[in-house]
């Protein structure tokens, strides 16, 4: 891990852990309403019992956290993590209806909240396609 990445990698790893911890012990409704929106990305979603789907999310987010969290973790493996996570929340966010302006690309005032999880998707192409120069290259540059 580049000393780069750390800032990156803390900031959505602690963010995306925090919302995972909270949804630990979710409602039934809760759960089912989670699980309605990501079946807007996924389909086969809807199989699940809502309550085992809201374990999972839950498991999931936070494996996702703590895998961006660890340094032993290559960036480039958990910008891959990140990017599957954002890219299904941004996939949502452009799928719901109401959640764009008519232009089908910026948020409306609903769609705001979902909106901005693209920032996620940004620092996920970062980690994934930031490369250390090999040292070969560094020295021709001398």
């Amino acid at each position: 891990m580049r000393l780069s990445h750390i800032p990156l990698r803390l900031t959505t790893g602690a963010f995306i852990f925090n919302a995972g911890w909270g949804k630990r012990h979710l409602d039934e409704d809760a759960a089912a309403q989670l699980q309605g929106m990501a079946t807007t990305v996924i389909p086969p979603m809807g199989r699940l019992d809502p309550a085992k789907f809201g374990k999972l999310l839950s498991y999931a987010e936070m494996t996702l956290g703590a895998a961006l969290l660890m340094p032993f973790v290559p960036s480039r493996l958990a910008g891959l993590g990140l990017g599957t996570f954002s890219g299904c929340l941004v996939t949502l966010y452009l799928k719901t209806p109401g959640m764009t302006l008519e232009d089908g690309i910026r948020p409306s005032q609903q769609g705001t909240a979902l909106a901005k999880d693209i920032w996620m998707l940004g620092i996920a192409a970062s980690l994934i396609l930031d490369r250390k120069r090999p040292a070969k290259a560094i020295a021709a540059l001398k």
